[in-house]
């Protein structure tokens, strides 16, 4: 066949048909200490890059036979299939495809490109529905469609009769939000137990109890798969990233019992004496209950006297359940003095705010905002339950280009400044008076609050420094040798002479080409030493950020990010007009749970180990993740590797160990177990996969990458896997079907619509609206996200609001996110986690408006507000309800914008309707599809 065929065509998918053939780079894009092929650049496996006999086998096996792809055949029958139409089958003859046109505004592998829009359409319409669909019955999602005669407008076409015109239906492709809901209705408000290893637990978005009977909750932890391939041919075959995402600080609802705490004394935990493993309910008792042998490297360890305990007819010790750390999953030791710095109790932890008073913030009341609200947030200062008052101290300093200690001694009848000119070795003036009790000294606090804002009215001075203020706030603490927390409220580029000065380096030129990457790191050598520093000392550092400008997120968030703090970015700051959200960021950041100069190891059993961590850490070596603070919204993602077989019997077992200073003081250690199963059935592994913990992965893989790949090279990784994982699934576990169907794996049905979302972010696809500075950003708070918040940020909730029921308290149910399903005469709601959207019809009806925003129709509504009025009527009173239910357990308080059908700031609204094609390039979810179906065609080939 000559002519050009199939022209919706990946442009990265011309020079080399056999991509993606050679082992696996997941997780790894290319990075210098993985060499081989060039990154990204998969080499052709066979003559003229046409694939090698044997498709996504390892090097080594023989090339034909029932077994070329591992050891299942081509006809195990794998989990419930979900069958839809896909582009047809790929000519075996090497098929010449259309030109990419470079006109495009992206480099995202798109798989159309402006000039085959038309054609993709032709090629949509042309399918049409086989007689026998029928046959599938309504599980299937929707009519099963193929091309007739292979390619739309082929010679087999032009023959014959005209087909009937049909439009692949966005509603027969598999829908988030039906999945989400199909959870829902089967496991929402049930208990869910972790008596059993290797379960699947419910999704992140299903609201159920978690009853801890020996695995840790999927609160603390979720899996990528929670059945691990037993080798690693068998993971490098399925290509699915075995990854754990960890979060061992979150919070956990009223209804579920509390982290027990044990404590042995001067003894400490009992622990494994080879691997350091600390009991749990992986260690099996013997002779009598005088040994055990470890779950985890299988060494026999006495059983030391103060703990023996007999054992009763099934080999179990007859303090089974009285012991927590013998029948749950997460528990908490005391630490003894050997897990203590020097050997000697940590003193409690501080506070330290800083508050940048340059003349812009003065003079917009940023200054006077902050002031007033640390008098409140300060008697909200986290304690222990048990405790009356809180144990933290606190500090303050203020800064422009040089720095102002302050002294609040109780005993004070006024605070006193002391001024620090030489910021190019900074010195912490005072000790005494420096650091204190709120309580105590709350007059001469109060005191200070109300003289700043007035201490530097007449200030003209609008350079600051940066570096030098971290370095003050961690050398205090040091002096003070206890951990603590910098709170830094900032709004300029620091261009004062000074250590981390930086200078604009916002270069539109950069974006699409291999330097795009230099945007992300950070410009001076300073920030990386100050961070290890920092973490060394257990100064987190959490900033507060507020920007009319360029400030370069990029240099400046590098330590936040590495000390396990938290950056928060306000643009264009109003008071009038943002200060809630902000309000609200400040007052839960103080208030949440949070554990100080942390350090992290995940132990495995035998046969596979931790290889890769992703998260706000600081590594010195490849075991220890040390984190100057964690708190409850932080996770860390951990990728695991084979090293040995795994058993189908003994299953994979994961021991998570965090050693922290509680906020009074107290050393301790907070321990996670799992089981996982294991097979040597691919078909297990894709039947115990968890979606919204891939894409966690992935997208956290994918945006540690972007400081050292080109963007291009990752994408084209990414839909290359997601091709590879899904070819193994249809090769080996899928009944036999016409190659012109896509088959997902149940527990994979959104996988291609979610990966589309994440190649679309505009950290991997830049935008001309988006700042360097909100991709480097948005980049930053990926990294330390959760399953549950990395599922909305990247899958938004839209929620239809014209349709409330006012005497209901359940939210209206989400519909996709796709311009498709929005009306003129609605009102809808987005969220995702960062960002709230009120979208108004322009056909909105008035009640409506009435109600919500006191104003008598559409054209009468500020779009300008940042919070919906309280009014006393049903409408409002629900929607603020419904509003304040999808803030809660987010870790971010989300800007409300109001956005009004066919007006210029629409444009940033669509652009979180992920499953329409982007404004500025990425594929809509009905084009990705075709996109992935067609790389999958190729693979099988």
């Amino acid at each position: 066949m000559s002519q050009q065929g199939y022209v919706a065509t990946p442009p990265y998918s011309q020079s080399q048909p056999g991509i993606g053939l050679s082992p696996p780079h997941y997780g790894h894009y290319g990075d210098p200490s993985h060499t081989g092929s060039p990154p990204g650049m998969m080499k052709p496996a066979g003559p003229l890059g046409a694939a090698a006999p044997g498709g996504m086998l390892p090097q080594g096996h023989p090339p034909h036979g029932p077994h070329q792809f591992g050891q299942n055949g081509a006809h195990a029958q794998g989990p419930p299939l979900q069958r839809f139409p896909g582009p047809p089958p790929v000519n075996s003859a090497a098929p010449s495809y259309a030109p990419y046109s470079p006109s495009t505004q992206s480099s995202y592998p798109s798989p159309v490109s402006t000039s085959s829009v038309a054609q993709l359409g032709t090629q949509l319409s042309a399918m049409h529905v086989n007689s026998y669909a029928a046959n599938y019955g309504p599980q299937m999602a929707g009519a099963q469609l193929s091309y007739p005669g292979g390619f739309p407008g082929g010679p087999a076409q032009m023959a014959g009769p005209p087909q009937p015109q049909k439009k692949l239906d966005p509603d027969s492709i598999p829908s988030p939000i039906q999945v989400i809901e199909n959870d829902r209705a089967t496991r929402g408000g049930q208990v869910y137990t972790t008596n059993t290893r290797g379960q699947i637990p419910p999704l992140v978005t299903t609201d159920c109890t978690i009853q801890d009977q020996g695995n840790a909750s999927p609160r603390y932890i979720r899996c990528t798969t929670y059945c691990f391939p037993c080798t690693s041919d068998m993971a490098k075959q399925a290509q699915i990233p075995l990854a754990a995402i960890i979060k061992p600080f979150a919070t956990i609802p009223s209804n579920e019992t509390p982290l027990y705490l044990v404590n042995h004394g001067e003894t400490g935990p009992v622990r494994c004496n080879r691997c350091k493993a600390y009991m749990c309910p992986f260690m099996q008792f013997i002779e009598g209950g005088r040994r055990y042998q470890c779950g985890f490297c299988n060494c026999v360890n006495d059983v030391p006297p103060f703990y023996f305990q007999h054992l009763d007819h099934i080999g179990r010790r007859l303090d089974h359940y009285e012991k927590p750390e013998l029948s749950l999953g997460s528990y908490e030791y005391v630490a003894t003095l050997d897990y203590c710095r020097k050997n000697k109790p940590p003193s409690p932890p501080a506070f330290i705010f800083m508050i940048d008073v340059s003349y812009s913030n003065i003079k917009n009341g940023l200054v006077k905002l902050i002031c007033e609200e640390l008098k409140t947030v300060l008697e909200k200062l986290p304690k222990e339950d048990q405790e009356e008052t809180s144990s933290l101290r606190v500090g303050f300093i203020t800064y422009n280009k040089v720095l102002h200690f302050f002294n609040v001694k109780s005993t004070l009848a006024r605070p006193q400044m002391m001024v620090v000119t030489d910021v190019s070795e900074v010195f912490v003036p005072l000790l005494d008076g420096f650091l204190v009790s709120y309580q105590e000294s709350q007059s001469v606090i109060h005191n200070l609050l109300d003289q700043i804002p007035e201490m530097f009215a007449d200030s003209n001075e609008n350079e600051t420094v940066f570096a030098p203020v971290i370095r003050a706030g961690m050398e205090a603490l040091k002096a003070a040798d206890c951990p603590g927390k910098l709170f830094i409220f900032h709004s300029s580029l620091p261009t004062a002479e000074a250590p981390g000065k930086l200078k604009n380096r916002d270069d539109k030129k950069l974006i699409n080409t291999d330097k795009e990457k230099i945007l992300f790191q950070p410009q001076t050598n300073v920030y990386d030493p100050l961070a290890k520093d920092c973490v060394a000392h257990g100064c987190c550092v959490t900033l507060f950020l507020f920007p009319s400008q360029y400030v370069d997120v990029a240099s400046l968030g590098l330590v936040p990010q590495l000390t396990g703090g938290t950056l928060y970015k306000y643009n264009n700051f109003q008071v009038h007009l943002d200060s809630q959200q902000f309000l609200n960021d400040l007052r839960n950041d103080i208030e949440k749970k949070i554990g100080f100069d942390a350090i992290m190891r995940v132990r495995t059993s035998t046969g596979f180990r931790a290889t890769d961590f992703f998260g706000g850490i600081y590594m010195n070596n490849t075991t220890d993740v040390e984190m100057a603070a964690i708190d409850c919204d932080k996770a860390v993602t951990v990728e695991f590797k084979h090293d040995d077989k795994l058993s189908e019997d003994s299953g994979a077992l994961i021991q998570c160990a965090v050693l922290y200073t509680t906020v009074s003081g107290q050393r301790r250690l907070r321990i996670h177990n799992l089981g996982l199963n294991c097979s040597s059935q691919l078909a297990d592994l894709y039947k115990s996969c968890e979606t919204d913990a891939l894409i966690n992965f992935f997208a956290k893989s994918a945006f540690k990458a972007v400081l050292h790949q080109p963007l291009k090279v990752i994408r084209e990784i990414l839909v290359n896997q997601t091709a590879h994982v899904l070819a193994c699934y249809r090769k080996n576990c899928a009944s036999p079907s016409a190659a012109s169907q896509l088959i997902l794996p149940d527990s994979m049905k959104v996988l291609p619509v979610y990966m589309n979302c994440l190649l679309k972010n505009c950290v991997l696809l830049s935008r001309p609206e988006i700042s360097t500075d909100e991709r480097a950003y948005q980049r930053q708070l990926v990294m330390t996200m959760g399953v549950a918040d990395s599922q909305l940020f990247f899958y938004p909730q839209l929620r239809p609001i014209h349709t409330l029921d006012v005497k209901s308290t359940t939210l209206p149910a989400a519909i996709r996110c796709s311009e498709s399903r929005l009306s003129e005469e609605g009102i809808f709601l987005l969220a995702n986690g960062v960002n709230m959207f009120l979208w108004l019809g322009v056909s909105s009806p008035p009640e409506l408006i009435q109600g919500i925003f006191n104003v008598p129709s559409f054209a009468h509504v500020n779009t300008d507000i940042t919070s919906l009025p309280e009014l006393g009527n049903p409408y409002s009173q629900t929607l603020r309800m419904i509003m304040g239910i999808i803030q809660q357990k987010r870790p971010y308080s989300m800007k409300l914008t109001i956005v009004k059908q066919r007006e210029q700031p629409e444009m940033v609204f669509r652009q979180f309707l992920v499953e329409d094609k982007g404004l500025y390039g990425g594929s809509s979810y009905v084009d990705f599809l075709c996109c992935v179906h067609k790389e999958i065609c190729q693979l099988l080939n």
